[in-house]
């Protein structure tokens, strides 16, 4: 973990609620996908955190949904302001784990760190399956960055008016051979019991330091209580408890 003073390259909506944020600023502690910033905004108390989409040697690019206050006030955010940023929390996905075709499932405000584990898993050789889940057609953000990929890339909505109608795991192919999600709890928990192999599981929670010093996103699994921001938020299939 790092903490600096990133800039705002651009902040743009890409979707209803949904805006991309271009960060110049130090990426060394960004090991893995799925890891998160926890961005300092004036005038709130706590840290908002948010998934890396995307990174380089130059930056960060972190995709968020407009929720509350405090993302609200970073919608505003301009090109060329200065934010204080913790940088690179989480354990984030292990590519290692992952299989040779990986099924690569994002649900909503899930979706942004699944493109950076996809092109991880690409640079490792392996092929993922990328299944992408919303709620309508006006929703939908980043299937053309997945496709341009070259990665096969299935969209489902719940109202069926583009793709796939329902959820994402009715997107389900009959061959892989593991998975890696994020999204909503229900879709996780859909995920965990339709899945047919082992797998990786991002959670979404409220989180109070972002780095396990306050304890306030425990949670109890198989091995004892983990912490979502340090332990977590990615965690085996086999050790979460329902």
């Amino acid at each position: 973990m790092t903490q600096g003073i990133y800039r705002v390259e651009y902040n743009r909506k890409l979707a209803p609620d949904v805006w991309e944020l271009r960060l110049s600023g130090d990426t060394e502690a960004v090991t893995a996908p799925g890891q998160f910033l926890n961005i300092k905004l004036e005038g709130f108390y706590l840290r908002r955190p948010i998934s890396i989409c995307d990174w380089d040697g130059e930056g960060v690019t972190v995709l968020y949904k407009v929720v509350g206050r405090g993302t609200a006030a970073l919608s505003d955010a301009e090109p060329g302001q200065d934010l204080d940023i913790l940088c690179g929390l989480g354990n984030g996905f292990d590519v290692s784990k992952c299989g040779s075709r990986t099924l690569v499932i994002g649900g909503g405000a899930g979706v942004p760190p699944m493109y950076g584990l996809a092109k991880a898993l690409l640079r490792a050789g392996k092929t993922p399956i990328a299944i992408l889940g919303f709620n309508k057609k006006e929703e939908i953000f980043y299937e053309e960055r997945f496709r341009a990929l070259g990665i096969e890339t299935v969209i489902t909505t719940m109202d069926g008016s583009y793709g796939t109608k329902g959820f994402v795991t009715d997107a389900f192919p009959a061959e892989y051979d593991y998975f890696c999600a994020c999204g909503p709890q229900p879709m996780l928990k859909a995920v965990y019991h339709t899945s047919k192999t082992s797998g990786l599981l991002s959670f979404e929670e409220r989180m109070g330091c972002g780095f396990g010093a306050c304890m306030g996103c425990s949670c109890k699994t198989k091995y004892g209580n983990k912490r979502i921001c340090k332990d977590g938020p990615v965690l085996e299939k086999e050790e979460i408890i329902w």
